[in-house]
């Protein structure tokens, strides 16, 4: 009995070993390979230390937790929300900002020491996937911890109205370029591609005030704008009229000139004659009085000396001449 039962054992021995054999094989098979997908690069360490990254596809790496892969989305945008987070309310699928609880994130103080809220979106993709995996312990808190830092710096430096209106551009293009400085910095690996300010408006408890104070500055400019406007419509208006009174005057002056001269021209020429024959001259001035005179008249009552009632006149202004 005992000599047939070693037999028996080493044969339960062999199975088992070549059951074990099996499992190990599969097991290292199924550990043999692994895959990328296109949006992925995969970082392969070799008991702990990086030997390289590979692209999308079938690749082979070494079983039993010698060789590690770790996918990174290399291709995704990802974003980071400041100030609010977007939830999905399982309604239609739609998505709601709640603001609740993150007042700290989005409270700023400018410039002239206004307070206001600035909710905003970093939106970055992973550029270096080795850097990222293993040059910092939290990468995501890295970032968002500078970009608060720099929006902060920025929101700072500016007036609340600067902030408010015409600014934000120019501080969505700057709190881009400043947080991929600073994540450069740390050798992050990421790489920030937007930054977008979401909304500026003030403090809730403070906005009635601040709307109170903004409409008052816009009636100011408003007024400025209105006595800009008139002063510009009444210069031009005073300075054609100050040159059109400047050219009458010169043309008035001309005028009188040539009037001047004329008279005089007028007088010498009479003269003239006046000295060849005084006689025929005094009569011809007078009989041109007469007629340039007697026209304007009207009626003309002509009384003999020494008789009270008239003899005759004379409607020298109708037409057809005097009539008697």
């Amino acid at each position: 009995m005992k000599g047939g039962s070693a037999p028996a054992e080493s044969s339960v021995l062999s199975i088992n070993l070549l059951v074990a054999a099996l499992i190990l094989g599969g097991m290292a098979a199924q550990n043999l390979f692994y895959t990328a997908q296109p949006e992925e690069r995969a970082v392969i360490t070799r008991f702990g230390a990086v030997i390289g990254q590979t692209g999308p596809g079938l690749h082979f790496k070494l079983p039993f937790g010698i060789d590690e892969v770790q996918k990174v989305a290399t291709e995704r945008v990802l974003k980071q929300e400041f100030g609010f987070r977007m939830e999905s309310s399982g309604e239609g699928g739609r998505n709601r900002a709640l603001t609740e609880g993150y007042e700290e994130e989005r409270e700023m103080l400018t410039g002239d020491l206004n307070m206001i809220d600035v909710s905003w979106v970093v939106q970055y993709q992973i550029q270096d996937p080795i850097k990222y995996l293993h040059q910092l312990r939290e990468p995501e808190r890295t970032l968002r911890d500078a970009s608060e830092a720099v929006m902060r710096h920025l929101v700072g430096n500016r007036l609340a109205r600067d902030v408010l209106t015409t600014g934000r551009a120019e501080i969505s293009l700057l709190a881009r370029d400043g947080i991929q400085e600073a994540m450069n910095g740390y050798n992050s690996g990421l790489r920030i591609t937007a930054v977008e300010l979401q909304s500026v408006v003030p403090p809730q408890r403070v906005r009635s005030s601040f709307n109170e104070v903004n409409e008052a500055r816009q009636e100011r400019e408003r007024m400025i704008n209105e006595a800009i406007k008139q002063k510009n419509q009444a210069i031009p208006k005073a300075i054609g009229e100050a040159k059109r009174t400047i050219a009458e005057a010169e043309a008035y002056a001309v005028e009188r000139t040539h009037r001047a001269k004329g008279d005089v021209a007028r007088f010498q020429a009479i003269l003239k004659e006046y000295l060849l024959a005084p006689e025929v001259t005094r009569k011809r001035l007078y009989l041109e009085a007469i007629r340039e005179v007697v026209p304007k008249a009207g009626k003309i009552i002509v009384v003999q000396e020494g008789e009270s009632r008239p003899q005759s006149f004379f409607h020298l202004n109708e037409q057809g001449g005097a009539q008697k």
